[in-house]
């Protein structure tokens, strides 16, 4: 399906941002990207998702194997008892003994899902587990090469990493290119940096939006 994606301000990267602009797209491809008047009366029969906010390149996690393989990430029904965060170190040791597969199944897909919720569309890492690598294909993440090994402990933000949005996102938006996209309720790129990608309203994923925010 044929779809604009608009909101106040369109963040390409590597080139002006667009205010008031839009991003059509055609199946899992950017189709047009630009001021949203031209691009809606080229494309008049597209759906159009206007969105708040800044509309930017989905975000790479550079944390993508400690946080699928040497995290836990809750249930809800766990909130009560181990929180909402990632458990790592001690937290993660004292479930040692509870770990089986299914267990280890559930914590990655919703690992998986968090990162959606927070603009990834890109992992790195070389995923060793074989039930690792088939759940992020079907998530749909494209995987990159991992850049060395992360200080500090694993984020779900990956504006943690302090790279800014240049350096944080998969790569720029342009004609042709697949349609991975984040949308952030944020005024402008200095308060996205800021605020990180907890602010994410929306991820689209090879065109499909696979997170919108409630």
């Amino acid at each position: 399906m044929l779809t604009v994606h608009a909101a106040p301000l369109v963040l390409p990267v590597g080139a002006a941002g667009v205010e008031e602009g839009a991003v059509a797209v055609d199946g899992d491809r950017i189709v047009a990207l630009g001021p949203y008047d031209v691009v809606v009366a080229a494309h008049a029969a597209a759906r159009v998702r206007r969105w708040p906010g800044v509309l930017t390149p989905g975000l790479r996690q550079w944390d993508g194997v400690p946080l699928l393989t040497r995290c836990y990430h809750p249930d809800p029904r766990e909130a009560d008892e181990l929180g909402e965060q990632p458990l790592t170190g001690a937290g993660l040791e004292r479930l040692a003994g509870q770990m089986d597969e299914p267990r280890r199944a559930g914590s990655v897909r919703r690992g998986l899902q968090r990162m959606l919720r927070h603009g990834t569309t890109h992992v790195a890492g070389a995923f060793a587990e074989p039930a690792v690598r088939t759940a992020v294909g079907r998530a749909g993440l494209t995987v990159v090469p991992p850049a060395g090994a992360s200080a500090g402990e694993p984020d779900l933000d990956p504006f943690a990493r302090g790279h800014g949005l240049a350096g944080t996102v998969y790569g720029p938006l342009a004609v042709g290119g697949r349609a991975d996209l984040a949308v952030f309720d944020v005024p402008d790129e200095a308060a996205l940096c800021a605020a990180g990608a907890v602010t994410c309203v929306a991820t689209v994923l090879g065109g499909r939006l696979v997170y919108r925010r409630r």
